[in-house]
């Protein structure tokens, strides 16, 4: 981390705008907060990247913020091109004034520098490929696919660098570490995944009941029940839990629910969608 922002400091006096890449799922915990210093006085894009697997309400919610503090916002899907042409004139619109002023100085070959930044896994990379129509980096669903700088020319006249994606060396809150090892950013053997995956479930409970009893098929009764029960909430919540291993079958000997079966499951359907479009963190007035 300390090397890439040393190397991204160094890089800033070429660049005209920074694109801030974020998952659109949770916008504040994707976003490094070890750049934010560094890139404070430069022209700004933030992609709410993964837009198809978050709720398309709350990216919507998340877009009027943004752009209340004048800071250009645009929601987009890397892997089908929603929204990736939208980007490039954004640049264009950023850099107009300026680019008036280096025509009338006579720089008119002068191109638009730009700098990708962006965490593990918020698919910066796949961002890239699209934008540029070829596939020119190393893409993949796991976190640290992009190992260091490339420029990449979109145009005549506009240039992108891409860095590393990198996460910062201490998260703010357990919160924070959660939402990323949902998404796959953290990866898996970092935290207890029986852990994380109850506590995801607990989230989609309080938020989002009516896509969790549709994918596992669950009795809304049943499932009401579990939860006025006089017992502590982690039991009633590890109840449910025990209740979707059954649905799939993740049965041991002597009839016990294999909990990590049952986690990668809720894991691996949350980041696929196949539970719906869920955003972890909501617009909060």
């Amino acid at each position: 981390m300390a090397k890439t922002k040393r190397e991204i400091a160094d890089i800033l006096k070429l660049i005209d705008v920074v694109i801030e890449i974020l998952d659109a799922r949770i916008p504040v915990s994707s976003q490094n907060p070890d750049m934010q210093g560094l890139i404070k006085n430069k022209k700004k894009i933030v992609i709410l990247n993964k837009s198809d697997l978050a709720d398309e309400k709350e990216t919507l919610k998340w877009i009027q913020k943004i752009s209340k503090k004048n800071v250009s916002a645009i929601c987009v899907d890397s892997n089908t091109g929603k929204g990736i042409s939208k980007v490039e004139k954004e640049i264009e619109k950023l850099m107009q004034e300026e680019q008036k002023i280096n025509e009338q100085k006579g720089r008119t070959g002068k191109p638009i520098r730009v700098l990708v930044i962006g965490i593990p896994n918020v698919g910066k990379s796949s961002f890239i490929n699209r934008i540029s129509k070829k596939s020119t980096m190393a893409v993949g669903n796991k976190p640290g696919i992009t190992k260091q700088k490339q420029w990449i020319r979109l145009s005549n006249h506009i240039e992108l660098l891409d860095t590393p994606g990198v996460l910062w060396p201490k998260f703010e809150s357990n919160k924070v570490a959660l939402n990323l090892a949902y998404t796959g950013t953290i990866k898996d053997d970092i935290l207890p995944k029986v852990e994380v995956a109850y506590q995801l479930l607990k989230f989609l409970i309080e938020n989002y009941l009516d896509n969790v009893l549709e994918r596992y098929k669950l009795n809304a009764e049943e499932v009401q029940k579990i939860l006025k029960q006089d017992n502590e909430e982690h039991n009633n919540i590890y109840e449910i839990m025990c209740l979707i291993g059954q649905k799939r079958g993740c049965i041991v000997s002597g009839g016990n629910i294999d909990d990590e079966k049952v986690a990668n499951i809720l894991l691996d359907d949350f980041r696929n969608a196949k539970i719906g479009k869920i955003t972890l963190e909501k617009v909060v007035d």
